[in-house]
């Protein structure tokens, strides 16, 4: 049985198109049988030149070759027509196409001897009427002749032109040829006889056959002019070009992936490292490179065979895709080594939340057969451009970093700069924390007042949650906000404040007291979970809280990333009954035209445009500007970080009534709230 490519070479062979393949020295790789007799050479001698035997003219041959080469290269399509020189001394022309062939910087090109149309164009063009005394001999030749008039008029059809489409002389071209009932696209008639341009085009038509066409002007012997098209059926051509590109494009798969997994293999992966370190460079970004070795994995190999090794590492393969963005390039470097490109990191140590989702993706046993197995890994991690400039580097660094996970203890990761491997872990540490923290109910609610500065009379409070650690004490909300809202756990924590100030204001409302209404802030990622609307209907129902004593406080920054999105969920919000207030107004550089769409009730002034008031010009401009948009747009105004009474006569003088601050508490447990404003 003939393998897949001994019949690849056989279909070649028995083509009619010479087909030859160069390399970048400009050496012949290929040749088939077709070429060889094309040229009048037997193979041996057309594979052992470089083509300075049948070239016509030396220097300016080397030249088009070296221009030719390059350009297809480059990916610019290249068919033309080119005289060369046959064995016997004879000279005959040939149209070449060139293809380049997968990264190996070679060409494949396909030849066709079109001297007999060449040889008839030319006498064509030589006398340029008394056109019917050359007709019969065009008739021999293999090359359709179609002339048409100015009026779309078939003039005249050559026997190969009547075989192919049949006699529709005296009709219209379009009409009778293509069945249109206008001139088609490509016909480019006013340019061949009007402008006198000589013009070429290749249509397929609706039965799959394809043709090369060249189109020139004629002069009639009645001193009309009319359009003549040589037309060259190309068709079995294109259909060896393209069965070559398909094999092209398989060769080319096959050289730049892993044949067992189909991660792309350490050619491909070098290539993605290099262009993600130059797109770095332009964005003034981070990216890390993850290199993963399986722990024990030759063990596995050996005592239970290569074939269930192979099952293990496409197992592997699977969780790690399953772990990763869809921007992250995984590859496999050969046996039980992996790689992993991240992009577009805010800062370094993100690297290691991958690299904890591939420990815990690796953790659970692999079912292969009837064998249950565990596979961990060891991470070695690099950052460019910390740790090198180059790809070698960052590769070499990241295999060094990937040893010392190893003699760690393996089923762990290290940066290759030891200082972020302890802070990673520190990460690690809280994250843990976190989590505990939630188990183990261990934070708390403060209440800090919101205060009308007119008659200091409370209209409200808002609530901000401490973590109370049991060997830290409280630890301050700057330090694990940010890693709660990265890992997702700011969505438990939000609603575990949301339930529990609920409850305590309805406590105090159902003792008669009057709190006003409670403010909680809504993170980004709390905002846009599909059941929020649900889930606080829910809580609502729960605490036995009406939606006039609640308000919710985005940030600027938050509803700017996706104005659109944030006006459906917070009409949503606003349609309960509850009201919305934009906090830390100011510095999200919002748009006016979205700010009045929102369905807000009340702007937050920062605390960052407070702080130096009276004194600083710029922050008193700022506020007044916020405080006149308010009222613009009919919208209640709060300002924050009030600590001074100089900063509370200013915003009061300037109808900013409303106040919260220092001035009046620091942010309280809710004992001591009731005992002070309750």
């Amino acid at each position: 049985m003939q393998t897949h490519t001994q019949w690849l070479e056989q279909f070649v062979n028995n083509s009619h198109i010479g087909v030859l393949v160069v390399d970048k020295e400009r050496n012949n790789l290929f040749v088939n049988d077709r070429l060889s007799e094309m040229f009048g050479y037997d193979k041996e001698k057309l594979l052992s030149t470089n083509a300075e035997i049948f070239h016509v003219n030396h220097d300016t041959f080397l030249k088009f070759a070296e221009l030719a080469f390059d350009a297809v290269l480059k990916g610019k399509p290249l068919g033309i027509d080119y005289q060369f020189k046959h064995a016997d001394g004879s000279l005959f022309w040939v149209h070449i196409a060139g293809d380049p062939i997968g990264a190996a910087n070679e060409v494949l090109w396909t030849m066709v001897d079109i001297t007999p149309r060449i040889e008839a164009q030319q006498k064509i063009e030589d006398i340029n009427y008394n056109l019917e005394q050359y007709l019969e001999a065009i008739d021999k030749i293999g090359i359709g002749l179609f002339v048409v008039d100015e009026n779309y008029n078939t003039r005249y059809m050559n026997k190969t032109m009547i075989s192919w489409f049949g006699d529709h002389r005296g009709k219209t071209c379009y009409s009778s040829v293509a069945g249109l009932s206008a001139p088609c696209p490509y016909c480019k008639l006013p340019e061949v006889i009007y402008e006198n341009k000589k013009v070429s085009y290749e249509p397929t038509t609706s039965t799959g056959e394809s043709f090369e066409i060249v189109a020139t002007s004629i002069k009639n012997s009645d001193g009309t002019t009319s359009k003549m098209e040589f037309i060259r059926n190309v068709t079995d051509q294109k259909k060896v070009q393209e069965k070559l590109k398909e094999e092209r494009e398989k060769f080319d798969y096959q050289a730049h992936h892993d044949v067992l997994t189909g991660l792309p293999n350490r050619l491909l992966f070098t290539d993605r490292l290099s262009q993600s370190m130059e797109k770095a460079k332009r964005n003034n970004s981070k990216l890390a490179l993850l290199f993963i070795d399986l722990d024990h994995f030759k063990e596995i190999n050996d005592s239970l065979g290569h074939d269930i090794g192979d099952k293990i590492l496409q197992e592997v393969t699977q969780r790690l895709q399953e772990s990763l963005r869809d921007e992250d390039t995984l590859a496999r470097l050969g046996g039980d080594e992996f790689t992993l490109i991240l992009e577009d990191l805010v800062e370094a140590q993100d690297a290691s939340m991958i690299a904890t989702k591939i420990l815990n993706a690796l953790s659970d046993s692999i079912k292969i057969d009837e064998h249950t197995l565990y596979v961990s890994s060891s991470i070695g991690i690099s950052i460019f451009p910390d740790d090198g400039g180059t790809t070698q580097n960052l590769l070499k660094f990241a295999d060094s970093a990937m040893y010392k996970a190893k003699d760690e203890g393996r089923n762990n990761y290290q940066f290759y700069n030891e200082s972020m491997t302890e802070l990673a872990f520190e990460r690690v540490l809280m994250e843990a924390s976190l989590r505990d923290a939630l188990k183990n109910e261990e934070f708390i609610v403060y209440y800090q007042p919101q205060i009308d500065g007119r008659d200091d009379r409370l209209i409200g409070m808002e609530a901000l949650v401490r973590w109370k650690h049991p060997s830290m004490g409280i630890v301050s909300p700057a330090k694990f906000i940010p890693l709660a809202e990265s890992t997702g756990l700011i969505i438990q924590i939000d609603r575990y404040v949301m339930k529990t100030a609920m409850s305590q204001l309805h406590s105090w409302y159902e003792e008669g007291l009057n709190p006003g209404v409670l403010a909680m802030n809504l993170a980004a990622t709390q905002l846009h979970q599909e059941d929020f609307i649900e889930m606080f209907q829910a809580l609502m129902q729960e605490t036995g809280c009406k939606a006039e004593w609640l308000e919710l406080e985005v940030t600027e920054s938050q509803i700017m990333k996706n104005p659109q999105k944030a006006i459906k969920i917070l009409q949503e919000i606003s349609d309960l009954g509850v009201e919305l207030a934009i906090d830390d107004f100011g510095t999200g550089y919002s748009s006016l035209a979205y700010l009045k769409r929102f369905p807000i009730n009340k702007l937050k002034v920062d605390q960052a445009f407070v702080r130096d008031l009276p004194d600083d010009e710029e922050d008193t401009g700022i506020v007044k500007a916020v405080i006149a948009l308010a009222k613009a747009l009919s919208l209640r105004i709060i300002a924050e970080g009030v600590e001074r009474e100089d900063q509370k006569a200013f915003l009061i003088q300037n109808n900013c009534y409303n106040i919260q601050g220092y001035l009046y508490s620091r942010p309280i447990e809710a004992e001591s709230f009731k005992e002070k404003f309750l």
